[in-house]
């Protein structure tokens, strides 16, 4: 008799074996203002000690973790900070679920969301290293082996660390199309091609969510950053004030849109515009999130995307990141008071505001009269079925225990690893000299940059200083101009080529060493003419270990390199800077072409 009273004491919503959309009607129809205004923020935190929730001075300077549940009611956070504890993780997890269900009215689960975790890049504002994580290459690295089914396996491993330690969003996959080569961003894309992305982010959704259904074993995606962020202006970032026009000089838009028709038809659930204002088109010239014609126009009418649209970080208030002051990213409404900049972007179409926690602002608009309560439920039932449709309500919780040992296990940390090696492109093999067998070398004293020591002596090299080096190898980055700013610093932006001085330097290397062998990691398309003239052998990688790159140039075990470029290579600056921002393969006489690369004879 009292578990039949408990029964019918349940609130509807909380019946599993109700619709989605009666529970989510109900539920919406039991929640103030204030419980609704919660559900259209998606902003950071960080895990206090040992699993706690963070007070303000140890949540990156945002708010306490307390107050944002109870009092503001927000229920999605993005996770800041590398993973070296999974444990601790899905404990902190497992306390956020318990707090809400404790200390608030409805008991609302949290979802965490995560930006990339199993790659080499790392920046607080796109991306964390993977820590204990499995470590594969960058999606370019994708893009070079053009292998959908190793996309989806990718994503089906990272899909199961994450839900081990209670990460239900994505905040990725990243289609923008690298027709702008100066880019910041690049590295985080499947390339240029807009037909070969549109694959690979099919498949890549298809291994977070197991398909257009969400279930209690999904994480959901968020695909961006909608309509496409790679034709920025003289390739800058709209992170940054001088980065926030987006061009499209050749009349290319619908090509960047190509790619987010295939996201949307394989069920992604979120969509992220960029923060870029198109300058020179039909449209508004306002940051797309505010931006009404591509909203709601572009994305929801003649796309017909259902899902949610989370804007991207930062464009109502300023703030400070790494102590970097950082405007508002309110591009084109920067006179608009921070409640006008709210009401646009609910006016444009977006669901929910990205970096943020302002509820005061949406409830002064709906009691104000300026935003209709009707407008706020509409984003709220979305939001709302995300979180039953991947079974939140049932269980919001996850065993701390098994996470230590799913996240990162040695077979999947393998996988990742041999992505690395496969995904590396030989793009120049003289006479040969790759693979480099150990009867080459024996005997032989070698010089090394970007390679350990350790790891090098490792593999029976006699290391020598370069005055006595009979081998050169030699690991690069693709040049950048540093920037300044604690923030600003972590974007790898400007010039592709090296600096003069560095140019003289690899010159006397090669002149002075028998063989040398060169590999470029490219996070974007490096202006490499010299190198590529006077080099030996030239590989290129999209994010791998020394271990990885050592076993290619080697052969060991068979390793070989099979990547091909997703992107040409340009000859020089002066044909990016010619280029058009929107059109791709638009440099002229590249050196090597979109799809080049050699294999071992």
């Amino acid at each position: 008799m009292a578990s039949y009273a408990a029964e019918q004491a349940k609130p509807l919503y909380r019946d599993s074996s109700r619709s989605t959309d009666e529970r989510v009607s109900d539920l919406l129809g039991r929640m103030t203002l204030a419980e609704k205004a919660g559900q259209l923020f998606h902003t950071m935190l960080l895990p206090g000690p040992e699993g706690s929730l963070a007070p303000a001075e140890l949540n990156f300077g945002i708010e306490d973790t307390k107050s944002l549940l109870s009092e503001k009611y927000l229920s999605h956070f993005n996770l800041l900070g590398a993973i070296q504890d999974p444990s601790m993780i899905a404990k902190w997890q497992n306390t956020l679920q318990e707090y809400v269900l404790t200390h608030t009215r409805l008991g609302i689960p949290v979802t965490i969301s995560s930006d990339p975790r199993n790659h080499f890049n790392e920046n607080v504002g796109t991306a964390f290293s993977a820590g204990s994580l499995s470590l594969w290459p960058e999606t370019l690295g994708f893009a070079a082996l053009r292998d959908t089914k190793l996309v989806e396996r990718f994503a089906d491993i990272a899909r199961q660390e994450y839900i081990a330690m209670g990460l239900r969003v994505s905040l990725h996959p990243q289609v923008d199309l690298a027709t702008e080569y100066r880019w910041a961003r690049i590295s985080a894309t499947f390339g240029e091609d807009a037909d070969l992305s549109g694959e690979l982010v099919q498949a890549y959704i298809r291994g977070f969510q197991g398909g257009k259904d969400l279930s209690s074993t999904s994480v959901s995606t968020m695909t961006k950053h909608f309509p496409g962020g790679g034709p920025q202006l003289n390739g800058e970032d709209p992170h940054f004030t001088y980065g926030r026009e987006q061009v499209y000089p050749g009349n290319n838009i619908e090509y960047h849109l190509k790619p987010f028709e295939k996201a949307i038809s394989a069920g992604t659930r979120h969509i992220m515009p960029y923060y870029g204002m198109p300058v020179g088109t039909e449209w508004e010239e306002v940051g797309f999130a505010f931006n009404k014609a591509v909203i709601t126009g572009i994305l929801r009418n003649r796309m017909k995307f259902q899902g949610i649209i989370c804007t991207d970080w930062g464009l109502l208030t300023d703030t400070v990141i790494l102590g970097q002051a950082m405007p508002a990213r309110a591009w084109g409404c920067e006179s608009l008071s921070e409640l006008e900049r709210a009401k646009k972007i609910l006016d444009a179409g977006c669901d929910q505001l990205g970096g943020e926690a302002r509820t005061d602002l949406i409830i002064r608009l709906v009691k104000g009269g300026l935003i209709p309560e009707s407008r706020i439920d509409q984003s709220v039932s979305r939001i709302l079925r995300e979180k039953f449709d991947l079974g939140l309500f049932e269980n919001p919780f996850v065993n701390a225990e098994a996470a230590q040992m799913i996240v990162g296990q040695p077979a999947w940390k393998e996988e990742g690893k041999a992505a690395q090696r496969n995904a590396l492109t030989l793009l120049k093999n003289q006479n040969s000299v790759l693979p480099l067998r150990k009867e080459h070398y024996l005997g032989k004293k070698v010089y090394v940059e970007g390679v350990s020591q350790s790891s090098a002596a490792s593999r029976g090299f006699e290391l020598s200083s370069l005055d006595e080096a009979d081998i050169a190898i030699l690991r690069l980055k693709c040049p950048f101009e540093p920037r300044q700013g604690g923030f600003e610093s972590h974007f790898r932006a400007g010039s592709l080529e090296f600096s003069s001085d560095e140019k003289i330097r690899q010159a006397k290397i090669f002149s002075k060493v028998p063989i040398s062998i060169v590999d470029v990691y490219l996070d974007r398309p490096a202006v490499i003419p010299e190198i590529v003239s006077q080099a030996n052998a030239l590989t290129v990688s999209y994010g791998s270990s020394e271990d990885a790159f050592l076993d290619v140039i080697l052969g060991f075990n068979g390793a070989k390199p099979q990547g091909r470029l997703p992107f040409d290579l340009p000859s020089s600056m002066e044909a990016v800077e010619k280029s058009k921002e929107d059109l791709p393969y638009d440099t002229e006489l590249p050196i090597f072409k979109f799809g080049y690369g050699l294999e071992y004879l």
